[in-house]
């Protein structure tokens, strides 16, 4: 039973599972999915300042906080007993292209290459990670949510904007990955 967790599920099994949480999510407790919203419900409850945007009743969603914090801990579960010690296997057109980028380690999730400490202070990974972060940031407090808040629970809900939120990320991350990070990749 073990082996058959550790693998990949595929996408009918996975999909249906994440997408059955919004049903149970609302007859439950008529709640919302969503990740980001978290974040304010901690910065709510950690430093009750005088900042309109934090003043209100934060305890009404405290099932939020265990809802991610249970994430995370399936998270931790999954990378300590479950992961795959082999390197992630990538196809090997894109292990060429990544090559010439400077991108050769795939013995993790991330790449180390481009994602570590050194590279921080370096303009390609200060843009990809400090930058990108932030865009990250202000594009889920510009669209009202998430890609998993918009993408789960606002199209299940048959909500405009979130398919128009939704439309957004596809088609900046078909931008982003196709136009503008081979550029940052090759500073």
């Amino acid at each position: 039973m073990i082996e058959i967790i550790k693998q990949p599920w595929p996408w009918y099994v996975a999909g249906p599972l994440i997408g059955l949480t919004v049903p149970a999510l609302l007859i439950i407790g008529n709640k919302s999915f969503g990740i980001s919203s978290s974040l304010r419900h901690v910065c709510a409850s950690c430093m009750p300042a005088n900042i309109p945007f934090f003043k209100y009743d934060w305890k009404k969603e405290v099932w939020n906080l265990f809802f991610v914090f249970g994430i995370f801990l399936g998270g931790a579960i999954a990378i300590n007993f479950l992961s795959n010690p082999n390197p992630v296997e990538v196809n090997p057109k894109l292990a060429t292209e990544l090559a010439g980028y400077g991108i050769t380690n795939f013995n993790n999730l991330v790449p180390q290459d481009i994602m570590n400490w050194q590279s921080l202070f370096t303009l390609k990974g200060f843009l990809l990670m400090v930058v990108g972060g932030f865009l990250v940031g202000f594009g889920t407090r510009y669209a009202g949510g998430c890609t998993s808040g918009h993408a789960i629970m606002g199209l299940s809900n048959l909500q405009l904007p979130s398919l128009i939120a939704t439309i957004s990320f596809m088609v900046g991350g078909f931008i982003m990955a196709n136009l503008i990070l081979p550029f940052i990749l090759s500073l």
